[in-house]
């Protein structure tokens, strides 16, 4: 079944909808979300996307990222794709959005409204191993060094949300 894409305009308004490949193929703005999950300790949960996506694959990057299907509200995929990819029942809570575009692997390009989701997990994920090879709690200092040592190890936009303005506020 073929998945399909919001595409929006820069202010993020809904003007259609695209397969989510050909969206991806031709660089087109849509909706998107990333979820960062915390632990008590303040570490944040990462997951290394499988090596079979359509892109990123092997990569290290947030908690779960995806994008909310037509007509489908954002809180309700967060929740969809979290049980989905790491077997995780909670709600997250909406921080902050930005737009960013990026050249992927396999002549794609990733041209997102990526809206960004935090929440509070201290359990063990379930993960799914379609869309998940691995995850780790780690501490957000030591992060951020790790993706300036190896930037090539972390999807393209988990490097720009981990030096958001708006993120850096949150977990400092």
């Amino acid at each position: 079944m073929m998945e399909h894409v919001i595409l929006v305009d820069q202010d993020d308004n809904a003007i259609g909808t695209m397969e989510k490949l050909e969206a991806h193929r031709k660089g087109i703005l849509h909706r998107a979300f990333s979820i960062l999950l915390f632990n008590s300790k303040g570490e944040v949960l990462l997951q290394k996307r499988a090596p079979n996506k359509y892109h990123s694959g092997g990569l290290w990057t947030n908690t779960c990222c995806s994008h909310p299907l037509p007509d489908e509200p954002l809180e309700q995929a967060t929740q969809r794709k979290l049980k989905q990819e790491m077997g995780i029942e909670l709600k997250p809570t909406f921080s902050y959005k930005f737009i960013y575009k990026a050249d992927l692997d396999k002549g794609l390009v990733e041209h997102e409204c990526d809206h960004v989701f935090i929440g509070t997990f201290d359990g063990t994920p379930m993960i799914n191993r379609e869309e998940v090879e691995d995850w780790k709690f780690t501490e957000m200092n030591s992060l951020r060094v790790d993706i300036k040592k190896n930037p090539q190890a972390y999807t393209s936009w988990f490097k720009l949300i981990v030096e958001h303005p708006q993120l850096t506020k949150i977990v400092a």
